[in-house]
């Protein structure tokens, strides 16, 4: 998945950076941390799917892979400190 050199990454390591991510927010306790971890991902990639200049394609690939390393670590650390209730929202999906 990693990008060698300053090489533009490939559609298939874009697509892998995407799914990555929203694995990522699907491993958040919380409701409204993995909504929005979610939604972030869904409308930075759809605002940057248009990037033709290699070097901004180059940019917010890494960019992305920054955000999917915070992304993991802030899961561990969320994970420890899991709310013991559910959040409304999680109750009423559940119905």
């Amino acid at each position: 998945m990693a990008s060698s050199g300053l090489a533009n990454p490939t559609r298939s390591e874009i697509l892998n950076l995407y799914r990555a991510l929203l694995r990522t927010a699907r491993q958040f306790c919380d409701y409204n941390i993995r909504e929005y971890t979610k939604r972030r991902t869904v409308d930075a990639f759809r605002h940057n799917q248009n990037l033709t200049d290699s070097s901004s394609v180059f940019a917010a690939y890494s960019d992305g892979m920054a955000q999917l390393e915070v992304a993991k670590r802030q899961a561990i650390i969320y994970s420890m400190h899991a709310p013991k209730v559910k959040s409304v929202m999680e109750i009423k999906q559940a119905d």
